[in-house]
């Protein structure tokens, strides 16, 4: 698997949260759509045309959002809000805690274009933060995708489950992964590769550049475990401290080094199976520039993260 993927092999994970939707939505009458002016950024106007009745618009007001969305919860309705998970997460942050997370709300959070995928619109419209503001409220499931399928599979998932779901769901450009036996389980990580030196855990756009990096500590002798965590809440500890069996964690991630998938790996590492770990992300604030180079500058490269796990291995992490 090359780091440089072709065009043509390269996906948006919109798409196939756009289309499973619009599939959900025809067997499932129960299935609606609220968004924030952002019918279009959420790849949604198949599904506004289908279904327009079943779209509502309720303009650049996030806290209206999640309010209509725990509205048409309670009158029985299964609702799929989406937005820009910068501003999804941010401006609505209280009314996500109360009327979806601690009430229980049957309402499912699509945070799209995550991370830094609007890395030219600067620091604003990063979204960097989500998971550490998500990932500890009471009763909601957040989920991190890494790829189209993946993407398809949760959306799902969410959809059959009864309760509160947050999806974070990239625009990045990414490469459809290789799996031996495909299965998607909330709850559930994804061994992608086996290895007894290292282990890398990623999720989101983060896994294929984890592969990636296997591949290339493979070549110096060094035999990686690669570990897709797409689930935070509930967090599959056994495969984290399978991972620590190795002797070294390295955590990648398109997020802040705080609070996020490092942050839940090392809550489980230091109170159950201490071992060295480095967790890669961004600092708590970013510059304005591309998505390439913002992680090319912060090493959430495969080079950026087969050198993390050189270095720890080596006793220098």
């Amino acid at each position: 698997m090359s780091e440089a993927a072709s065009t043509a092999g390269l996906f948006d994970c919109r798409d196939a949260y756009a289309q499973t939707l619009l599939a959900l939505a025809e067997s499932d009458p129960r299935i609606v759509a609220v968004v924030n002016d952002s019918v279009g950024s959420s790849k949604l106007n198949g599904f506004r045309t289908r279904f327009p009745e079943r779209l509502i618009n309720v303009g650049i007001a996030e806290q209206t959002l999640v309010g209509v969305g725990a509205g048409l919860a309670n009158g029985g309705k299964i609702p799929f809000v989406s937005g820009a998970a910068c501003f999804l997460t941010a401006r609505a942050l209280e009314q996500i805690k109360a009327d979806i997370a601690y009430s229980r709300a049957n309402v499912k959070l699509c945070g799209i274009s995550s991370g830094v995928a609007y890395g030219e619109l600067g620091p604003t419209h990063h979204s960097i933060e989500d998971l550490a503001w998500l990932r500890p409220m009471a009763n909601l499931t957040v989920i991190v995708p890494s790829d189209p399928w993946e993407t398809a599979e949760a959306i799902k998932a969410a959809a059959a489950l009864d309760g509160p779901v947050f999806v974070r769901i990239s625009r990045m450009p990414t490469p459809a992964l290789e799996r031996a036996t495909p299965r998607f389980e909330i709850g559930k990580a994804e061994i992608l590769r086996t290895g007894h030196d290292v282990a890398l855990i990623a999720n989101g756009v983060m896994v294929h550049r984890a592969l990636v990096a296997a591949e290339a500590l493979a070549r110096d002798g060094i035999e990686a475990r690669v570990v897709n965590l797409s689930t935070l809440t509930p967090l599959d500890e056994s495969a984290i401290l399978e991972a620590a069996a190795t002797g070294a964690i390295v955590t990648v991630e398109e997020h802040s080094v705080r609070g996020g998938l490092g942050g839940a790996v090392a809550e489980v590492v230091a109170t159950r199976a201490p071992c060295p770990m480095r967790i890669l992300g961004f600092p708590g604030f970013l510059p304005t520039g591309s998505a390439e180079w913002l992680m090319e500058h912060h090493g959430l490269t495969a080079d950026g993260i087969a050198q993390a796990a050189r270095g720890l291995l080596a006793g220098h992490g």
